[in-house]
């Protein structure tokens, strides 16, 4: 399966590892492609950001609703398998829970970068945070089994994705180019839980300090779960790739590999 693969490969390359950049639900590589993915290229950084099946111009052999988990790990192990050396996967939110999963099972990687990322003990309490907020929204995605009832609007989109002084532009932009998520990949965020402790790479875990979607405390006890310290950054919300301040969060990955001499 050819999956779409947004690159960026610099001039000169100041960096021996490259980054695989993995979204999270309803995105697909362009949301790394806004900025975020050019701002490690020029930090010297060889950069890769794919869509995941059935996301993007990514195809999909059966129905995204069908669409697993283990499915979203095939699809790194495929981009992983066409580079000459194991890179650092960054992934965000649903992308974190398949980077979490492709580390456990010992797939090469040379570490392992989780922002906003859904926590090893899963998507529980965002379900109970997610109801409570938006009981109609929440009602609907269960009764039609998709999760697009959940930023079916800009303004649903926004309460879920970005800060309330994010410009409304904006977010209809990024709006417009989201899509619908796999019913079975969130029910497994719930139950499949991956194991941190299979996890023997160095590991990055960054939060958002105003994310209505997995709180600061979930942050921190994933990180205390891959042996390390959270970096929160306090005024971005949950897109912490097409937020103000975005490139701050790219530098915090980009520093931490030159430290680590990756």
């Amino acid at each position: 399966m050819t999956l779409e693969v947004l690159s960026a490969r610099p001039e000169p390359r100041t960096h021996p590892t490259p980054v695989v950049l993995v979204h999270g639900a309803w995105h697909g590589a362009w949301c790394w492609n806004e900025g975020f993915a050019q701002r490690l290229a020029a930090r010297g950084v060889e950069v890769h950001a794919l869509s995941l099946r059935g996301h993007g111009d990514s195809p999909n052999p059966k129905s995204l609703r069908r669409t697993s988990i283990a499915d979203y790990v095939d699809d790194v192990r495929e981009v992983v398998g066409s580079l000459p050396a194991p890179p650092v996967l960054v992934g965000h939110s649903m992308g974190g829970f398949v980077v979490q999963h492709y580390l456990a099972a010992g797939h090469p990687a040379a570490g392992g970068v989780l922002m906003a990322s859904v926590p090893p003990t899963g998507v529980i309490p965002t379900t109970l945070r997610i109801a409570r907020r938006h009981p109609g929204a929440f009602l609907l995605a269960n009764l039609s089994l998709r999760l697009w009832p959940i930023v079916a609007t800009p303004a649903l989109a926004k309460d879920a994705l970005f800060g309330d002084d994010t410009d409304d532009g904006r977010v209809a932009a990024h709006h417009a180019r989201l899509g619908d998520e796999s019913y079975r990949a969130y029910l497994e965020m719930m139950f499949r839980r991956p194991r941190p402790d299979r996890v023997t790479v160095p590991m990055l875990v960054m939060g958002a300090g105003r994310d209505r979607i997995f709180t600061v405390e979930e942050v921190e006890a994933t990180a205390r779960a891959y042996g390390t310290s959270a970096v929160i950054f306090p005024e971005m919300a949950h897109d912490m790739m097409l937020e103000p301040g975005w490139e701050q969060v790219a530098d915090a990955v980009v520093d931490w590999m030159g430290d680590l001499g990756l």
